[in-house]
């Protein structure tokens, strides 16, 4: 059974699986940040409303299968995670008191698509990103 959300005036099950990979495809998130770009994501996207329902980050990209309510875009909510992160990232692990032009973590795009009926297989998916790699 389906754990439907509900807001004033309507009731949704809106999940997005979304994938984005830093700057140039560097192999950036390795190490503790890596370790700790989940409770980055996770308290982000609480401050969003949004829920991040699962989330794996590779060597070179991340993979999220978010809880977007119908009242906030796909491309507003990637871009407040991708943006505020960075910011986050910049500050926290490599020591850059401000955000000066030129300074880039995440690529430009993302790749989203939805997640309906086989929901359990793209949460499989990326739970088991790791190893698919590998092969």
């Amino acid at each position: 059974m389906r754990d439907w959300q509900s807001q004033a005036h309507v009731k949704h099950y809106c999940r997005y699986h979304i994938v984005f990979v830093p700057k140039y495809r560097r192999k950036a998130i390795f190490g503790t940040l890596r370790r700790e770009i989940g409770a980055i994501f996770r308290d982000l996207c609480r401050q969003a409303g949004v829920d991040l329902v699962e989330g794996y980050a590779m060597r070179e990209h991340i993979h999220m299968l978010l809880m977007i309510p119908p009242k906030f875009s796909v491309a507003h909510t990637v871009g407040l995670l991708k943006g505020k992160s960075a910011i986050r990232i910049f500050r926290e692990y490599m020591q850059v008191k401000r955000n000066f032009t030129g300074r880039h973590f995440w690529a430009r795009g993302y790749c989203v698509s939805t997640v309906g009926l086989d929901e359990q297989i793209v949460r499989e998916y990326i739970k088991n990103q790791e190893s698919e790699g590998r092969r």
